[in-house]
């Protein structure tokens, strides 16, 4: 198995003149480029306490050199979620205590002096100038220098003249990666991935789907990314033009899009270029008007759907006219699947995370979707074992936020469901809000809190105020089909 970082690396080696990086803006950026900004970034990490990195840069070529010369010098990368509450945001930081920040100088400003404008915009930061009270931590700023930005933190762009080629540090089953997820509690749960789980599951992906020098992998995603540049290919960034655009300008062989995004941009832009022999959709369900949508794009490519998960990426890769064919399939798993008793699908592997910040080591995980195996030997998903809602690509849990909302003020019971539009399969995320008997309900004052306690992603669409929630079975359980029937109404 390729170790990640040392197999990008010495992909670089071997090719310094090719084009490693195309940003949003359309600059390339050659492998021997990344490979001097990995090692110089190595080199700045390996100083200062042990201790994570906390990552708050958008994607870019930048982002790719930190996030591997971090990896390189032994460090835990851990995502930021700008967005996530802040009680939320303070919970992972106590669970994390990073020793270095990088972020986007703008994230300081808006998280410091600006913080009020922010939050009148109903952007609720945490201050990234001091994640962890108590806890010291460096700061490497990515831009210009702003207000907020704290005294004595690196420059990106003008901090950073180390070189050198020291060896990479840590072991292959070293934390190297931290993605919080929701969860369906408040307390934090970070899926932590190795070196060793990354290569595996990025090794699995190129099983599936071929790349090779020459080729360009356009994705705004770290793991459809990384796997180009283990392999010599370009991963091209999206820019702010149209998605046939940017392909065709770029002359892209791969392109990665979430379905409902997909959908949108195929819409403005129904044809795609013929360089493209891979378009792959994933993140969410594709429905199947996307997938015919899709294939009709791009008759000389082929169309796949991605079956993945946070802790193991990926599980199954299917093509697009296979799943039209065969309602709720995924494919056959590229790694260890079984049934649980109650019909959830469990999942093992190597390329499965090492486990979840504090907790004990994973052997195994469970998807949350229930499903069952074909004649094959595929696998079929049979829906969703809790009440998740998805939209844009992003999980979100009701059971998070639904007690904080019952508690304000005119608020007797609250309940979020989602609602599928048939085409894309994204849901609109509804608020049923129960009037209190004994307090007016305010429902402004209710959108105006919500903020302060709800994911940026999580926040809904529509309020709607509803007699009563409907209840069903021996316990009460709130009946989330009829109150979604209800809402939709």
């Amino acid at each position: 198995m390729n170790d990640l970082i040392t197999g990008i690396l010495e992909t670089a080696a071997c090719h310094p003149d090719a084009v490693a990086v195309v940003d949003g803006d359309g600059r390339t950026h050659t492998f021997g480029e990344l490979r001097a900004r990995i090692h110089s970034l190595r080199a700045a990490f390996m100083e200062g306490d042990d201790g994570a990195v906390l990552f708050a840069v958008r994607p870019g070529p930048d982002a790719v050199a930190l996030a591997l010369g971090a990896v390189a010098a032994g460090r835990t990368l851990v995502l930021a979620d700008p967005g996530v509450a802040p009680s939320v945001f303070a919970d992972r930081m106590a669970l994390t205590k990073p020793a270095w920040v990088v972020a986007e100088s703008f994230l300081y400003t808006l998280s410091g002096p600006l913080s009020g404008l922010a939050r009148r915009r109903g952007l609720l930061l945490p201050r990234l100038a001091d994640p962890a009270p108590g806890h010291p931590v460096r700061h490497l700023r990515a831009g210009p220098w702003l207000p907020g930005v704290p005294r004595g933190a690196l420059s990106l762009a003008r901090g950073l003249r180390r070189t050198g080629t020291g060896a990479i540090s840590g072991a292959l089953d070293d934390p190297a990666l931290v993605v919080f997820t929701s969860g369906t509690t408040g307390h934090p749960r970070g899926v932590v991935h190795t070196r060793r789980s990354l290569g595996a599951g990025i090794e699995l992906f190129l099983s599936a789907v071929p790349m090779r020098p020459g080729d360009v992998v356009h994705t705004d995603q770290l793991m459809l990314g990384l796997p180009a540049l283990l392999a010599g290919a370009t991963w091209s960034l999206p820019g702010r033009g149209g998605l046939a655009a940017e392909l065709a300008a770029r002359r892209a062989t791969h392109a990665f899009g979430v379905p409902v995004r997909l959908d949108a941009a195929l819409r403005e832009s129904p044809v795609l270029p013929d360089t493209l022999r891979y378009l792959l959709l994933g993140a969410a369900p594709a429905p199947p008007a996307v997938l015919r949508r899709a294939i009709a794009s791009a008759p000389h490519a082929e169309v796949l759907s991605v079956y993945a998960m946070t802790e193991a990426l990926p599980i199954a890769v299917i093509s697009a006219r296979d799943k039209l064919a065969s309602p709720g399939a995924v494919g056959t798993p590229l790694v260890k699947v079984r049934v649980g008793a109650d019909g959830e699908l469990m999942v093992s592997g190597p390329n499965v995370a090492w486990g979840y910040l504090g907790g004990k080591r994973l052997r195994e995980v469970a998807t949350g979707d229930l499903g069952r195996f074909d004649d094959e030997g595929g696998l079929v998903l049979l829906g969703r074992k809790k009440d998740m809602i998805l939209r844009d690509g992003v999980n979100i849990y009701p059971g998070l936020y639904e007690p904080a909302v019952a508690a304000l003020p005119g608020v007797a019971e609250a309940a979020i469901v989602g609602l599928a539009d048939e085409e894309t399969g994204d849901e609109e995320v509804v608020l049923a809000l129960v009037p209190d008997a004994d307090e007016d309900l305010d429902v402004e004052r209710v959108r105006a809190a919500l903020p302060s306690f709800v994911d940026a992603w999580a926040l809904p669409d529509r309020i709607a105020v509803v007699a009563g929630l409907p209840r069903s079975g021996r316990t009460d359980k709130v009946d989330r089909a009829a109150l979604r029937a209800e809402v939709a109404e």
